[in-house]
């Protein structure tokens, strides 16, 4: 039978903990890749080919992650996955060539896939046994760690060589995979509906149906992912290419971005409390839209800044939304789908943009991140009853 909600806290601070490990670790990471190329002696564009390896190896490995967590457990794979995350991460600085360097990103990226599914699946089922939408808190502690782990790699990247350092972040991975990984492993996942029924144990819609669901929570997972990227990649350009923003006037674009979406995230859970899921869908994604509008055509620097922290207002709950949607419906095999889409978007966003800002201007091509924020209404606005009660 489901526990209360003090026999879970265990469960949660654990799951919190290595959400935010996840965003710890790779932002770490992100923020060596200048050191490592010229490590490496990469050009611009075999760089490019390199680090599509974390994408391809998460890729492969999501469809496949929601397979070993319905047979083997989502607690004990998400555990497996930070042990190898943690030790994949201090694996690019040992590498001396393009071709080496794309051979243990496809490992680091098959590690933080699977453990994005394992540790999501765990989530739904701990939210669904305690009756309350807390996914949004998880992903703040993903944005709470990056922006950590971004910070830290900034003060540390003079004084510490990249070997040192992503070796020391995975002292740290490991430290904190034994402590959560220690109360995940003591306890067996909350009982909860299992994916062909209702949590009163009625049967489900029909398989046919459920997929299509699926399916379209991956769409909105998309659409979200894909502004994700393309602020992280284009935004500073944007500033200072066509409002003539200092390099270090320009980064502080995404931080906008970045703090307004945690803090979106973490009043996430009162958001959703308070006006379901279907309508923090179509209130998210119009919010989105109007901010890159703003964003995207600013006649001033101040009100870009402005258009990007709306954006991230606007966008913060939509993926913990899509995700547990997905597994609320299909468990497991429900949030690798979500997530393979939703890191297909983050994946499609920044090239897309690329070929846009040569066909037209940079500002015109962000405005395809205001275009599919109004997909996603659109599809909270038609789905919205099933957003609400399934």
């Amino acid at each position: 039978m489901p526990g209360t909600s003090t026999d879970l806290t265990p469960l949660r601070v654990a799951l919190t903990a290595f959400f935010a490990l996840d965003g710890f670790l790779f932002a770490g990471w992100v923020v060596r890749i200048p050191a490592i190329k010229d490590q490496t002696g990469a050009s611009a564009s075999a760089l490019g080919l390199a680090l599509l390896g974390v994408s391809s190896g998460a890729v492969l490995t999501m469809t496949l992650t929601g397979r070993l967590c319905r047979r083997y457990g989502t607690h004990q794979v998400t555990v497996v996955c930070a042990v190898l995350l943690s030790l994949s991460v201090a694996l690019p600085p040992l590498t001396h060539s393009v071709l080496a360097l794309g051979t243990v990103l496809l490992v680091f990226g098959a590690a933080y896939g699977g453990i994005n599914v394992a540790f999501n699946s765990a989530a739904v089922v701990l939210v669904t046994a305690l009756r309350r939408p807390i996914m949004p808190s998880f992903h703040a502690a993903f944005s709470l760690g990056g922006m950590v782990g971004a910070g830290l790699g900034g003060l540390v990247a003079g004084a510490l060589s990249p070997a040192r350092h992503l070796a020391g972040l995975a002292v740290i991975g490991l430290l904190v995979t034994a402590v959560a990984g220690r109360t995940l492993l003591r306890h067996e996942p909350p009982a909860a509906a299992s994916p062909a029924q209702s949590a009163d144990g009625s049967p489900r819609r029909p398989a046919g149906r459920t997929r299509l669901l699926v399916f379209v929570f991956g769409l909105i997972a998309l659409c979200t992912a894909y502004g994700e990227g393309a602020m992280a990649d284009w935004g500073a350009l944007h500033l200072e290419e066509d409002l003539d923003a200092s390099a270090g006037v320009a980064a502080v674009g995404y931080s906008c971005f970045a703090l307004a979406m945690t803090i979106g995230r973490l009043s996430g859970t009162v958001l959703l409390e308070r006006l379901g899921h279907g309508r923090t869908v179509v209130a998210g994604g119009t919010t989105a839209a109007a901010g890159m509008l703003l964003g995207s055509f600013a006649p001033s620097l101040w009100a870009a800044l402005l258009g990007f922290a709306v954006t991230g207002l606007g966008l913060a709950n939509l993926f913990p939304v899509a995700v547990e949607r997905a597994g609320m419906l299909a468990g497991p095999s429900g949030v690798a789908t979500a997530s393979t889409f939703g890191y297909g978007g983050m994946l499609l966003g920044p090239p897309a943009i690329g070929f846009m800002a040569d066909w037209f201007s940079l500002p015109v091509a962000l405005t395809s991140v205001a275009l599919l924020a109004a997909i996603a209404t659109l599809i909270g606005v038609a789905t919205r009853h099933t957003i609400r009660t399934d």
